[in-house]
């Protein structure tokens, strides 16, 4: 969604920030617009940078679940970011790494670092709905979205998602190159500017993806979720993603967030 805080965001994927005061600013208006409870989704994330360390519990058909603990760092805010991951175990992920740079206007880029080969290649734009280190997110799944790269539709009002009652808002691309779902919905607490849950599908309607994000809380007053789980409906796999240690505007410097330091997998 490209993502949608989705995550994804991570996801994606993954995680957003947002203004304390969108419940009031939702409230007073008679019929709230789809696009702008989305703008608030992205805005309020001010922070200049984040880190924050997680763990991916990855279940497949059978019930197996694998763990993984990585590093995320992002520098910008939401939709015209630099985002760094880089994993830290088990072994044979230790020291793998993707580098997202998300710019409005411009198609997102990524690279991923291999230590075994020792090689940061450009991941091509038919590689964004694959898996990412065989968990349930996909490549673009680990990148922010672009808030004007969908168009935005309110469905409905009032559905109770986890005790909250939400605005449930459908997105589509603008065009197919800006993501591999045919659209979204998206589903944002009436109180609490957050993606709490997203269901994506594809052009025959099949749903994909589902997203949850659950364990809200307030940290430097901006609103994360501690809990995210990404599973795939058709293929009966999900993964967890637990993330701790979350950390604002601590100074991260440009230099980062490059393919040069990419290929540095010690630096942790």
């Amino acid at each position: 969604m490209r993502k949608f805080i989705f995550v994804f965001s991570i996801c994606a994927l993954f995680i957003a920030a947002f203004f304390f005061g969108f419940q009031a600013s939702v409230v007073r208006s008679a019929a709230p617009d789809a696009r702008q409870i989305m703008e608030m989704v992205y805005k309020q994330d001010t922070s200049r940078d984040t880190t924050w360390r997680a763990r991916m519990d990855v279940s497949d058909k059978k019930g197996t679940v694998r763990s993984k603990k990585f590093i995320f760092r992002k520098l910008g805010g939401l939709g015209n970011s630099k985002t760094l991951i880089r994993f830290t175990e088990p072994a044979e992920v230790r020291g793998v790494g993707l580098l997202s740079i998300n710019q409005g206007g411009q198609a997102d880029r990524q690279w991923l670092y291999t230590p075994a080969i020792q090689r940061v290649r450009r991941i091509a734009a038919q590689e964004r709905r694959q898996r990412f280190i065989g968990t349930d997110f996909t490549n673009e799944d680990m990148a922010e979205r672009v808030l004007d790269d969908y168009t935005y539709k309110m469905l409905s009002e009032g559905e109770v998602v986890d005790g909250r009652k939400t605005y449930k808002i459908e997105g589509r691309p603008v065009s197919a190159d800006k993501s591999q779902y045919a659209y979204v919905y998206i589903w944002v607490p009436v109180d609490v500017p957050y993606s709490v849950l997203v269901e994506m599908y594809d052009k025959n309607g099949q749903r994909l993806r589902v997203l949850k994000a659950s364990d809200l809380v307030k940290i430097s007053n901006i609103w994360v979720a501690k809990r995210i789980e990404m599973s795939s409906p058709t293929e009966g796999t999900k993964t967890v993603l637990l993330v701790d240690d979350i950390k604002f505007n601590t100074g991260l410097k440009e230099d980062l967030f490059t393919q040069q330091a990419l290929e540095k997998p010690d630096v942790f």
